[in-house]
């Protein structure tokens, strides 16, 4: 938690791929909001912050993540929408795109897709180590930031991306695009 107060951040989203373990640690006065990445048959969707404890990666539609969240009082966001993914295709009501702090595609091919279907954009560190922490991030509309009324804000487009400029950061992002070159993750 100390990388999300050194990016003054009030709250971070905690999605590990098919699988959501509660924190056993003093987080402070950063809230944290559960989820998960749902590794579904199109492409990654992130639900929070009631997910469920496990998924079984490529075995749910993306239809069928949507419907857990929507159950579980959760938002549906598309995770990477250019990354290894055709979810962004599919006419389904999701609630928000995501912008990646690893950047592996342009801004402008985002904030299209959010504009023709008229969903916010959110920001999201996609961060596998702490010093990833706050790449990219949301600033969100809330009087009291709680896990569900981030939920509130994110489903009322109340949310705007932020990316994180600094060097260090520009550098991990060009990093990252050259690892996902070199693995070959598609982006069409």
């Amino acid at each position: 938690m100390a990388f999300a107060k050194w990016h003054d951040l009030d709250a971070v989203a905690v999605t590990n791929h098919d699988y959501y373990s509660q924190f056993d640690i003093d987080t402070g006065d950063v809230t944290v909001v559960p989820g998960i990445e749902i590794s579904t048959t199109d492409g990654h969707v992130l639900i929070g912050p009631n997910p469920p404890a496990r998924t079984t990666a490529g075995t749910l539609t993306p239809e069928e993540a949507i419907d857990i969240a929507h159950d579980r009082g959760c938002a549906a966001i598309v995770a990477h929408p250019f990354r290894n993914s055709s979810v962004r295709k599919l006419d389904l009501p999701f609630d928000a795109y995501e912008v990646n702090g690893k950047r592996s595609v342009a801004i402008e091919h985002l904030q299209q897709l959010a504009n023709s279907n008229g969903l916010p954009l959110v920001g999201g560190s996609d961060a596998h180590y702490p010093f990833e922490v706050g790449r990219a991030y949301t600033e969100i509309e809330v009087d009291e930031i709680t896990p569900e009324s981030v939920v509130d804000a994110v489903q009322d487009g109340r949310v705007e991306y932020q990316l994180n400029e600094s060097l260090s950061t520009r550098l991990i992002g060009r990093l990252y695009k050259l690892i996902h070159q070199y693995k070959g993750h598609t982006s069409g």
